[in-house]
Formats: structure tokens, sequence, C-alpha cells
């Protein structure tokens, strides 16, 4: 019998015991919906960057001249140090993996692993990680401070899309320095691995160039440049999604932020693994 008085039956038993299932499935439900409207955000926000990304409206002077300045200050001031630390890291590991194969009497395979290590894994994923950390990501902070603040509502009222004008430009610029840095940083650790394997000498020129060839097949090429570009098209996508979408609450905005780091790292990795399986199987 309840304290009141009242006479508790198998129902009313019954109805507590799935009460906290009821609530399990309700929150499972709510999470999986959040997730769910969360991908559409990201994969919407995308198809209306590339149509705008596309359209001639776009580059308007006024707007050429935002995205020059944001891809200068993404590219232009990381690109010296990020070379300089790609070049160290190269001389550290060609000179390792030498020393390593000739012990082993693999000194022929011994630069083929340093392209095949370096130049087609680490390096993409070094340059893509280096720019969401020192330039995407403060790049979404700052949106997301403007979208807190009502600055991408007063856009809004005056008839400027923030999309356009202030999403596209970041992601421009993201993308175009994720590239660079990967293009320029392969082509230094490809002159650097020479001159650790054959010094200051162009007599290693023929076999370089072959055993370059033979890594770089046209498969592995497109593989690399596709890479190269999706983990671009992440590191600046998420970041914009994340701060566009995301609630003005100061708890719901922290988690909608680690949410979109989660998820950024998560695209990441399977970008990663997709190119493992289409380089080695």
């Amino acid at each position: 019998m309840h304290p009141t008085g009242i006479v508790q039956g198998p129902s009313y038993h019954a109805c507590m015991t799935k009460a906290p299932w009821q609530n399990r499935l309700m929150q499972t439900g709510h999470g999986a919906e959040q997730w769910l409207i969360e991908w559409w955000h990201l994969v919407h926000l995308g198809a209306v960057l590339s149509v705008l990304a596309l359209s001639p409206s776009s580059y308007s002077r006024e707007n050429r001249a935002t995205v020059s300045r944001h891809i200068y200050l993404n590219t232009a001031p990381i690109l010296l140090g990020f070379s300089v630390l790609c070049a160290l890291v190269t001389v550290v590991l060609t000179r390792i993996v030498l020393v390593t194969a000739l012990s082993y009497g693999l000194s022929q395979y011994a630069l083929q692993v340093v392209i095949r290590v370096l130049v087609l894994e680490l390096i993409p994923l070094t340059a893509a990680l280096f720019v969401a950390l020192r330039c995407t990501i403060p790049d979404g902070a700052e949106l997301t401070a403007m979208q807190a603040s009502g600055e991408l509502d007063e856009m809004r009222e005056r008839g400027m899309d923030p999309v356009r004008f202030e999403v596209l430009p970041r992601v421009v610029a993201g993308m175009f320095s994720g590239i660079t840095l990967a293009a320029l940083s392969s082509l230094v650790a490809l002159v650097v691995a020479y001159v650790a394997g054959y010094g200051f000498t162009v007599s290693g020129m023929a076999a370089y160039t072959r055993l370059f060839g033979q890594v770089f097949s046209p498969a592995v090429t497109l593989i690399f440049v596709l890479k190269a570009l999706f983990f671009s098209l992440a590191v600046s996508l998420i970041p914009m999604a994340s701060a566009l979408y995301g609630m003005r609450g100061t708890s719901v905005r922290t988690s909608a932020e680690m949410r979109g780091l989660v998820r950024m790292f998560a695209v990441i990795l399977l970008i990663e693994v997709a190119s493992l399986i289409g380089n080695y199987y």
C-alpha cells in the first residue's frame, strides 16, 4: 500500500519499472535525431558553399578582397615554419630509415619507404591538422562570436548573406592553405630526402626519378590528390558548420563545438583509412 493509502496494483509497478527504459529510449532517440540533424547541416552547408564557390557573383570586388585577405592570413604566416619543420623531420626520418635498412641489407628500399610513409601519409595528415589548429578552428571561434553577438543576424537584416560574405572566404582560405602546405611540404620532403640519400650531386637523379615513378603510380597519385583535397575540405568546413549552426547557450555551444571537433577528427580518420585501403589493397 502506498503511504497515501492508495493500494498499488500490478500496473503501477509495471509503469515504475518501464519508466527508466522509456527515458533511456527517448534520450537515445533524441541523440540520434540530433546527430542526423548536425550531419544534415554539414552536408547542406557544403552543398551551398560549393554552389557559391562556383558562382561568379560570389567574387565581387569587395568579396575578392575579403577572400584574398583570409588566404594570405591563413597561408603566409605558417608556410615557412611548416616547411622548415617538414625538412627537419624528413632529415631525421630519412637518416633513421637509411641506417636501419643498411644494417639489414635493404638499403635499396630505404628511400621508397621514406616517400611512402612521409609524403603519401604523414605530410597531408599533418598539414591538415596544422591548418585546423592554426587557422580554421580559430576562424570558427570568430564566427561563433559573431553569431553570439548578433552580427550575423544584422547582416541578414541588411540583406547580406553571411554564408557568402563570412563563411565562404574562410572555407576557401582554409582549403587553399591546406592544399598549399601539403603540396609545398611534399616537394620539400622529396628534395631533402634526395639530398640525405645521394648528397649534393645529380648522379642519383635518374635512380631517384625512377623510384619516384614506381611509388607515384597514376592510381596512387589520384588518391594522394583526393586525400589532400578532402582533408582540406574537412578541416575547413566542419568548424564553420559547428559555429554557424551551434546554439547560443554557453554550455550547449561548448558541447556543439566539442561535437564538431570529434566529427572533424572522425572524418579525417575515415579519409585516411580509405586512402590506406586504396593504396595498399
